[in-house]
């Protein structure tokens, strides 16, 4: 099912994101329902729950969409976080544009660390702890982010967020022009 994605502005992004256990309700159709919702947007790789207005510590992450002859490394790339804990940032920091589902029409760009180093479960509750570098570092920074209430805006100078208030405020009022069903603050 293609859920609605929620837009700047609405409370559901900048809350805390709750753990669940196992036992959540409905856990294995709610994946499966992020990455087809994230599949129809078309332009997104990672999409966390409280983006489509869930605020638990879930994201998803499908880098195989990108183009296998540019990043081969990504052919089989797709993971679900569940509970996850960045334990480590490190390496480089690194500026790169970055947009996002829930600003949509907007991108920046954003200093990030090249390398993590993640505690998670996936989908069957097994635990991992692993590190990434690179593209997927990045991504997981962003979608980690969405756990903590926090956006990749927070990310930018006040000088650059000031310069796109009016951006920001439109895309809060649902002023925007989207290919995907979508909730305004």
């Amino acid at each position: 099912m293609i859920l609605p994605i929620y837009l700047y502005g609405n409370p559901v992004l900048r809350k805390l994101a709750q753990p669940i256990d196992k036992d959540y309700p409905k856990l294995t159709q709610l994946i499966d329902d992020m990455y087809e919702t994230m599949y129809r947007s078309e332009d997104g790789v990672g999409l966390a729950a409280p983006q489509v207005g869930i605020s638990i510590r879930l994201f998803v992450i499908d880098l195989s969409t990108l183009d296998t002859d540019k990043y081969p490394e990504y052919k089989d790339w797709k993971k679900t976080f569940i509970n996850p804990e960045i334990t480590e940032r490190f390496g480089e920091v690194i500026s790169y544009d970055e947009g996002c589902l829930s600003l949509p029409g907007l991108s920046e760009t954003v200093r990030r660390h090249n390398s993590v180093r993640i505690k998670y479960l996936d989908e069957n509750f097994t635990e991992h702890e692993e590190e990434f570098s690179g593209f997927s570092a990045r991504v997981i920074q962003h979608e980690y982010d969405h756990l903590e209430g926090h956006m990749y805006i927070d990310h930018i100078s006040p000088i650059r967020r000031q310069m796109i208030k009016g951006k920001l405020n439109s895309i809060a009022k649902g002023k925007v022009n989207c290919k995907y069903k979508y909730r305004a603050a």
